[in-house]
């Protein structure tokens, strides 16, 4: 993989990770287009989406230090209801990832037309958020009850085009919480499920052996992928506390009926 290759990937891995468009959604779309245009599937894909997952990891890790500081003295209560909220997710994920045949997880995981579909459900939940009279609980305070429920959100972004943050921030908002508050939690609900994926990346890098990728285009992409995802980070969050999440329906929705009907007519 050259350092342009890892330099884009690294680009559009750091944005899509937390600005509410769904990177899972725009990776399946982009490669379509490949595909369409008659190029050769991207080499040495498993070493460096361990590395790109690792440095939007690292943002996460970064922007909330102090929330996470919290967790281990006052904010204790909060570690339980984060692996209660990782659940859903978790074991779906798992199911239509392994429980089900390679062509039907490829079907509902992989397919443009899904991903097309679900870009406007995305903008749906991004304007309803943003319509949203803002709530009064913090997360500190969520009920299992809730975290459940804002779990089942996250899991429902399993499905391209859906995105994990947009959706889950909604999910907060749905159960009360205040609009920091709700994107607060819902990016520490990020961390096991962004560790998770890479380390189920990773367990397929021991299986399938190394790539050989060079270690300092790998570093590239980590440093990248950091920088550019705490600056998308820092961004949504601004558009949280304003309450302008719809602002990127207005890319979404013509998206979505773009990739549809080229699905369908194309």
């Amino acid at each position: 993989m050259t350092f342009l290759e890892i330099i884009l990937l690294a680009v559009v891995q750091g944005l899509t990770e937390f600005l509410p468009v769904s990177s899972s959604g725009h990776l399946v779309v982009a490669n379509a287009i490949f595909e369409s245009l008659g190029s050769e599937p991207v080499q040495d894909l498993v070493e460096v989406e361990i590395v790109l997952h690792l440095g939007t990891l690292l943002a996460v890790l970064v922007y909330y230090r102090r929330e996470i500081m919290r967790l281990f003295t006052s904010d204790r209560r909060v570690i339980p209801l984060l692996i209660l909220g990782t659940i859903p997710a978790a074991v779906i994920g798992i199911y239509l990832k392994k429980g089900l045949p390679d062509a039907t997880s490829d079907l509902v995981l992989e397919n443009p037309l899904v991903a097309g579909i679900c870009f406007p459900i995305t903008a749906g939940l991004l304007w309803w958020a943003s319509q949203r009279s803002e709530g009064t609980t913090n997360y500190t305070q969520l009920s299992w009850q809730d975290t459940i429920k804002i779990g089942l959100f996250q899991a429902v972004a399993l499905l391209p085009g859906i995105s994990r943050s947009g959706s889950t921030i909604a999910g907060g908002l749905s159960v009360g919480l205040q609009r920091e508050s709700a994107a607060t939690f819902a990016f520490l609900l990020a961390i096991p499920a962004i560790a998770g994926g890479g380390l189920l990346e990773m367990l397929e890098a021991i299986k399938e052996g190394t790539t050989g990728t060079p270690m300092d285009t790998l570093a590239v992409g980590f440093a990248i992928s950091f920088a550019v995802g705490l600056v998308a980070l820092t961004l949504l969050i601004r558009f949280v506390r304003s309450g302008r999440l719809a602002v990127f329906a207005y890319y979404l929705v013509p998206l979505g009926l773009a990739v549809v009907g080229w699905q369908l007519v194309g």
